[in-house]
């Protein structure tokens, strides 16, 4: 039994935070929640953070040369990681997820190191959650069609000159395995790797990466085996384009046709959704994650999340490897969040407290496939994020001051004391303290080092930048 002294106790997302609490602990779920009986510690409790669609990637993207580009041109630069130790790279990965507050996240896994098949890889992921101590969703990544730009490749390949086309074409253009056995594929990794706090999922792309029949066989499969899909969809200017262009009755309408839409999925993005579009995946039940510093870094523009809401479409927030400084800080993400959907002047579009829904309130069940009760109450999981609220506070004027006001204002992973997990701790003071982190992340970044041995890929890249940016400047449907 463990006892924790509160200045506040923020239980839900609807409730106003509690002043001078007592959190009780009892193996690995609480007990009591009651007035401190004494002078309560300088803590502000309130449920850990949901990481709702991210990738899983231990090393920063504008470190290979990423920053500042599009989508469409950006993701070719994740080429040039080379291939690491999978259950390194994912430990490493995971402890930035729980030092920026997060308890549970959604790993979409689009690359695969390769040094094994896919289900035993995966097996070295699980572990690394184990050991880190997280509750981590898992998506099998599939696509069949696109490798290049939204449409066909050769007149992209055919704007390069020889030895650079030679080289893209041996690295991005390959022949995708079918429909049947990326299915087989899927519950091959459930079957090695999943587990109640390991959930594996059906990860198709994107519509503009997947074919008509690829996508169809993962809507089968989640209806037969209850398991969810975790899938991009109009995330770009670009995406809403091409998919306005082959799916001229809609593309939410053909997923909607084709069984797609159901309570088990998860939509990343929708920046470009229209409010029609919004109001069918609300009725069908579907999750929206949003990822607002992503979408800022890749110019990707700002998420509808006021029509979201408005529509009742459940919104949960990402991170998507790339949040506001590159630093997985959940935190500052809820501020950006704030930031950017609060509204303007007096007229509010989304509150503080919807904020918080999707921070910690909607996300568990998008990634877990089960309902949670993000709630300090007795009889939840104890799943508890301590900040530090003498930093948070560190001026001390008002004793009245809302606390809420200075969460949204200030907080940042600077501030977390502590986190726990199923009654174990797995963060304290900047630490995680179940796997060796400082130690793991060198040995990743030696093995980027040695590994990055590619020049011929690296020397590419602006002239596959020039042919792409060409593409889509010259693209009639964008």
């Amino acid at each position: 039994m463990r006892k924790i002294s509160c200045a506040y106790v923020l239980a839900d997302a609807h409730t106003p935070p509690a002043a001078a609490q007592e959190i009780t602990l009892e193996h690995d779920g609480i007990l009591a929640v009651a007035p401190s009986t004494g002078t309560p510690d300088d803590i502000l409790a309130l449920p850990p953070l949901v990481n709702a669609h991210d990738h899983g990637r231990a090393v920063r993207v504008s470190s290979i040369g990423g920053a500042g580009k599009p989508l469409e041109t950006w993701l070719n630069y994740l080429a040039l990681f080379p291939s690491i130790d999978p259950y390194l790279g994912a430990l490493v990965s995971l402890s930035h997820s729980a030092l920026g507050g997060v308890g549970t996240v959604m790993m979409h896994y689009t690359r695969a190191q390769g040094f094994t098949d896919l289900p035993s890889e995966v097996t070295a992921v699980a572990r690394a959650a184990r050991d880190v101590g997280i509750w981590v969703g898992f998506a099998v990544s599939m696509k069949d069609r696109n490798p290049l730009v939204y449409g066909p490749s050769e007149p992209v390949l055919a704007a390069l000159p020889a030895d650079t086309r030679a080289e893209i074409e041996n690295r991005f253009i390959r022949a995708p395995l079918k429909p049947a056995e990326y299915i087989a594929l899927a519950d091959a990794v459930h079957d090695a790797a999943g587990s109640d706090a390991f959930e594996v999922q059906y990860g198709p792309n994107g519509v503009q990466w997947c074919s008509n029949e690829l996508l169809e066989a993962v809507a089968d499969a989640s209806q037969r085996t209850g398991r969810r899909i975790h899938m991009h969809l109009l995330e770009t200017r670009y995406q809403r384009g091409w998919l306005d262009q082959n799916y001229p009755d809609g593309v939410v309408r053909f997923l909607d046709a084709i069984g797609f839409l159901s309570p088990r999925l998860t939509l990343a993005h929708c920046v470009w959704a229209r409010p029609d579009e919004l109001e069918l995946l609300a009725a069908r039940g579907v999750t929206i994650a949003v990822n607002h510093s992503s979408n800022l870094h890749l110019r990707s523009g700002v998420a509808p999340v006021g029509q979201m809401v408005k529509a009742g479409v459940p919104v949960a927030l990402g991170v998507d490897a790339i949040a506001l400084d590159e630093d997985d800080d959940a935190l500052r993400e809820m501020r950006v969040a704030s930031l950017l959907q609060a509204g303007t002047g007096f007229d509010v579009k989304v509150t503080w407290q919807q904020i918080l829904q999707m921070a910690f309130g909607n996300g568990h069940l998008s990634v877990m496939n089960k309902a949670r009760n993000a709630a300090l109450v007795p009889g939840a999981p104890a799943d508890i994020l301590l900040l530090d609220w003498s930093r948070i506070d560190s001026e001390k004027l008002r004793s009245d001051i809302d606390p809420l006001g200075l969460l949204f204002g200030r907080a940042t992973a600077r501030d977390i004391d502590e986190l726990i997990i199923g009654g174990r701790t797995v963060v304290k003071h900047g630490s995680v303290t179940n796997v060796d982190y400082p130690a793991a992340r060198k040995e990743v970044l030696n093995m980027m080092r040695t590994g990055l041995t590619n020049d011929k890929l690296a020397a590419a890249m602006p002239a596959l930048e020039q042919a792409i940016a060409g593409h889509y400047h010259d693209a009639p449907c964008c």
